[in-house]
């Protein structure tokens, strides 16, 4: 028992020695923690700074002597002193009653040197680089440079470009940073294969793509670089190709590059699945919401039962329910398009449901990445803003506006979470290119008021500013002409989607027997009415001046020698006349829908114009001119493209001064070929004047074809063609004018066409099939084509 006693005394005492231990240990601990998280120091010393100063760096750390601080606050302090870019090394120990903040200071950059650079300029190298002179030096970022000027040289086709980067420590550290660059050689791009394309020909898929096989055009053009986004947008370029042809099941399965190292370029395959051709089956609009009737939208339905399957054609059906309903007050509906495929007879019935969507709205629109353009010059291609609806429709609408400018090399819109779970933010996402263009240029033309050689230089800036005005400043001429311009327009004037503008410009001409002078300006107000259409009114202004040419007024008196010339009274008429005002407006609409301007194959060009001369100055008519040029391909598999073109024109005197001879119409190469300029149409009888005719008729058919001797990305092409036109009607007194009722000519042809680096150039040879006694002949014509 008694052992018993002092076995539990001895616990009981080891127990309680141990619980005050226990105790102790913990009150000790505690008090350490709360030592170490309520620390004071009396002062906070600075090493190894040398250009920043001590008070600068106290500042950051943020830690007072005589204040309390945690170890928290330790972390904080090293994390914004690391945050200011300005240190490699830094340290925070406690010594004593010190704070001691160690750093060691990031060399700066006295000066970032280009060694070896020819085909990219310093400045546009040093605008892609991070680091700057007077910056931070950080072994990191001069490696992400080099590999940053790498990718600038593979964008313009040097794939094997050579950046060595290198550092000279001046001292005082600072030190000049050097990329030596050794370009190489130019890559090019051997050849352009597709793999598993049956519909379409190899040279028509080559068209659709911006990527060219090299020829020795190319270093013109520059648009044979091998570049892996260039690639991927050429891929999409493909699908929507196909997709608007009928091909829903179309697939990209690769595109890829393969570098011969030896030769120094690529060969690019693309391999394809087209899949089977589709019509569009039955289609219908099917609505959800109540009071929306299904039959309200069948006039805007693009698509119809029996037509070539088309994306495009859903879509514009898509935008135009869309702005159907927005304008009935639902803004939230949404338009999915359903298509049910039916296998055996490849057709796609397409069902439109209309529903209420949710209630999504635009918090903001933030965009990025624009170094140049001003941010309002984007957001004014929104037809949405902040607190609007959100539509995806119209979303869509403002990134092809934004391509369409061609101010950027990339648009990207995308969406994240807003503020709200019904709120939305807008990230668009742009790289500027450049905008501006310096050109000299030379051409030769057969026809016209300017035959012979000719010159022009001209400057152009589209994004004038990063504002998005178009400036043109031009000057050129030829052997009897000269031209000067100046163009200013402002895409939107008043902040509203209308084109103010003006033009000032002087010209002069020499004729056979009489030269002319004209200056002139004209103010401009363009607007678009739909998508498609536009119209734009002016204001014009010009005095002509008129004399006679020396051969003609040997005496310098103003007055031709019978002798010297024959010319038409009605053209002495004309230039005693001298100097001519004409004060005119006018108005013009412009229809377009064009699949491409630079390469058509479908669509219609139309313009129709009308001008009122007579607001004061001399000349006083009413003249009305239309054009429409349609477009459509003929067989896909062989690239062949038919076109059609109709044209008329009318002029009508206003009083009974009636109208001079250089008032009227004369003929061209755009109203028929095979006859000089001027070469049809009423003529004076005694000196064969051809001196033009108040009204004017004029059609073409022409096929075009690729020449399959040229490669596709030579741009040459062939076509044959066939021109009827009729020039008739004329008051003039002065002069015994014949051949003024209506006749018509026609003409037979072929073509060579070649979408130049100099610009389109077009050789037309043409035999007049049905003519007069009177009109002049001219089977050759060599011009700067100008399709519409």
């Amino acid at each position: 028992m008694k052992a018993t006693k002092n076995f539990k005394g001895a616990v009981s005492a080891i127990a309680l020695t141990t619980g005050l231990a226990l105790q102790a240990a913990v009150v000790v601990e505690l008090a350490t923690v709360s030592a170490a998280q309520a620390a004071v120091v009396s002062r906070v010393e600075v090493r190894g700074n040398q250009r920043v100063d001590a008070g600068t760096i106290r500042s950051y750390v943020g830690i007072t002597p005589g204040k309390s601080f945690s170890s928290l606050d330790l972390d904080e302090a090293v994390k914004k002193l690391f945050a200011t870019g300005l240190f490699s090394d830094v340290r925070v120990n406690q010594v004593g009653s010190t704070l001691v903040v160690e750093v060691s200071e990031l060399s700066v950059v006295n000066q970032v040197l280009f060694q070896g650079n020819k085909k990219l300029k310093d400045a546009a190298l040093a605008g892609q680089v991070q680091l700057k002179p007077r910056g931070t030096f950080s072994n990191a970022t001069m490696e992400a440079d080099a590999d940053t000027i790498r990718q600038a040289y593979s964008r313009i086709g040097r794939d094997d470009a050579v950046v060595t980067p290198q550092v000279v420590d001046l001292g005082d550290n600072r030190v000049n940073v050097v990329f030596q660059i050794n370009e190489g050689a130019r890559t090019k791009i051997a050849a352009i294969n597709f793999v598993g394309n049956r519909a379409f020909r190899n040279g028509r898929l080559a068209d659709v793509i911006s990527t060219k096989r090299s020829t020795v055009l190319s270093l013109l053009t520059r648009d044979d670089i091998y570049d892996e986004d260039r690639l991927r947008a050429d891929e999409e370029a493909l699908r929507r190709f196909y997709y608007n042809r009928g091909y829903a099941d179309f697939q990209v399965l690769s595109a890829v590059g393969e570098l011969n190292e030896t030769s120094n370029d690529y060969t690019v395959t693309i391999t394809v699945d087209e899949g089977e051709r589709y019509t569009f089956g039955d289609v219908s609009v099917e609505s959800t919401i109540s009071g929306v009737e299904n039959d309200a939208f069948n006039s805007l339905i693009e698509t119809t039962p029996g037509a070539v399957y088309s994306a495009k054609d859903v879509e514009d059906t898509i935008v135009a329910i869309t702005e159907r309903l927005a304008g009935l007050g639902y803004a939230f509906a949404q338009v999915t398009p359903r298509g049910d495929r039916n296998y055996e007879n490849r057709t796609i019935s397409v069902v439109y449901t209309i529903d209420q969507g949710a209630r999504t709205y635009v918090e903001r629109i933030e965009i990025r990445g624009n170094t140049r353009t001003r941010d309002y010059v984007i957001r004014r291609e929104f037809e949405i803003a902040e607190g609007d609806a959100f539509n995806q429709v119209l979303i869509q609408r403002a990134k092809r506006r934004l391509e369409a400018l061609d101010f950027f090399q990339t648009v990207e819109i995308s969406t994240v979470p807003g503020s709200e779970p019904d709120q939305v933010v807008l990230i668009v996402d742009v790289i500027d290119k450049s905008t501006g263009e310096f050109a000299i240029g030379g051409g030769y033309t057969t026809g016209g008021e300017t035959a012979g050689p000719s010159i022009e230089g001209s400057i152009v800036e589209r994004n004038f500013l990063g504002r998005g005005q178009f400036i043109r400043l031009a000057a050129g001429g030829g052997r009897n002409s000269r031209d000067y311009m100046v163009s200013f327009t402002e895409p939107y004037f008043l902040g509203r989607r209308i084109a103010a503008g003006f033009d000032v410009f002087r010209q002069s001409r020499e004729y056979d027997d009489y030269k002319s002078e004209a200056n002139g300006a004209t103010v401009r107000l363009g607007l678009p009415i739909t998508e498609a259409l536009s119209t734009q009114l002016a204001y014009n202004y010009s005095q002509e001046k008129y004399r006679f040419t020396n051969d003609c007024d040997v005496n310098d008196n103003g007055v031709i020698d019978p002798g010297e010339c024959n010319v038409s009274t009605a053209i002495i008429d004309a230039v005693e006349e001298s100097p001519w005002i004409k004060s005119s407006i006018s108005n013009t609409f412009t229809y377009n829908t064009i699949d491409d301007m630079k390469n058509p194959h479908q669509g219609l060009y139309a313009t129709f114009g009308m001008e009122y001369a007579g607001i004061g100055g001399d000349a006083n008519f009413f003249k009305v001119t239309g054009r429409a040029t349609y477009y459509h391909t003929l067989s896909e598999e062989m690239d062949l493209v038919g076109l059609l073109i109709a044209g008329a024109g009318h002029i009508e005197p206003i009083g009974n001064d009636g109208l001079r001879t250089f008032d009227l119409f004369q003929s061209s190469e755009r109203m028929i070929r095979g006859f000089e300029y001027g070469g049809i149409g009423p003529v004076d009888a005694l000196s064969g004047d051809h001196l033009g005719g108040k009204t004017y008729f004029n059609a073409t058919a022409e096929a075009q074809f690729p020449l399959p001797a040229f490669p596709q990305s030579f741009g040459l092409k062939g076509a044959v063609f066939a021109d009827a036109a009729t020039l008739f009607g004329n008051d003039i007194k002065s002069a015994p004018v014949t051949g003024t009722d209506m006749e018509w000519r026609a003409s037979v042809g072929a073509s060579l066409i070649w979408s130049s680096p100099f610009g389109p150039l077009r050789f037309d040879y043409a035999v007049p099939v049905v003519k007069r006694d009177t009109d002049d002949e001219q089977n050759f014509n060599f011009t700067i084509s100008n399709k519409f």
